[in-house]
């Protein structure tokens, strides 16, 4: 791990032994290379991060991009987090662009320039695919949220994710009994499944941790004036269960209503927020606690 203008940089694992390899087998250049478009990649998202006022506590470089590991969980808007995770693809962009310009006018090997410009196009297209924790699976998760409450967002994301992965793993064995060796595939697509296994198990950790910085987000969107959008439940409804209905990007008041459908109570969502994260049984209807 090194620290640079404030910022924590750790090397994954699967980022050092593919560089060794890379160092091994002749392939020196090459690395260096990997490593600086993979490097340019997260500084503009580290940049993006920081002009939101993000605090980034450390980046964590992959073979393929990386990942901001940060304290604004859930708590940003998602417009910030789809702004940062486009801001790294797009570093690709400019840098393609003046590999072109200064292959045309003979500056330096026009081998290094088609080598950097293929290594640009397959990391930049590649962290597009929509899979977590690719730039793709972030804006995917992103725009899944405008449609879809927060729970649902974050468990259909992680589904997405380990059948993209899985499917592959799936090409490259193809590949492997059909004689090639797409080693690197098979590798980033068991990374990729692995993680999302893990992120799949911390599926409460992140609600919650989505539900702690909920005062923060509501906080915002009320400074600025918002409609709110309603969420009707039974008197039966669970504490958990309403909970789960929340969307990210709206302020929400909770209808409680009786059989006949009447209105018995309207709840303000920082009441069940407060009620669950004060140690309230999330098992209990909400009607018992609030009521």
């Amino acid at each position: 791990m090194i620290k640079w203008a404030g910022t924590k940089y750790r090397f994954h694992p699967l980022f050092t032994l593919i560089m060794i390899g890379c160092a091994i087998t002749g392939y020196f250049l090459e690395a260096i290379t990997l490593f600086g478009i993979v490097f340019i990649h997260e500084l503009g998202h580290l940049t993006a991060a920081k002009g939101f006022g993000w605090r980034v506590q450390e980046v964590q470089l992959l073979p393929f991009g990386g990942v901001l590991i940060v304290d604004e969980l859930g708590s940003t808007s998602t417009r910030e987090e789809l702004i940062v995770a486009i801001a790294g693809p797009l570093q690709h962009i400019w840098m393609i662009g003046l590999a072109l310009i200064l292959k045309s006018l003979d500056i330096g090997s026009g081998n290094w320039w088609d080598y950097f410009i293929e290594a640009n196009l397959m990391i930049g297209l590649f962290n597009l695919i929509p899979v977590m924790p690719l730039d793709g699976g972030k804006i995917m998760q992103g725009l899944l949220g405008y449609i879809m409450s927060f729970h649902n967002t974050i468990v259909y994301s992680v589904w997405i994710s380990m059948i993209i992965s899985f499917s592959i793993i799936v090409m490259a064995v193809v590949q492997l009994l059909q004689g090639q060796l797409p080693i690197n595939i098979l590798v980033i697509g068991l990374f990729l499944l692995v993680s999302n296994w893990y992120a799949y198990r911390q599926i409460p950790y992140h609600f919650l941790r989505f539900l702690m910085g909920r005062g923060l987000r509501v906080g915002q969107l009320l400074s600025r004036g918002t409609r709110a959008q309603p969420i009707v439940i039974t008197k039966q409804l669970t504490m958990a269960e309403t909970l789960k209905l929340f969307m990210r990007e709206r302020y929400h008041l909770i209808y409680v209503v009786n059989e006949a459908g009447r209105i018995q109570a309207v709840l303000p969502e920082q009441q069940i927020v407060g009620g669950y994260l004060d140690g309230k049984k999330p098992g209990s209807a909400v009607s018992d606690l609030f009521m």
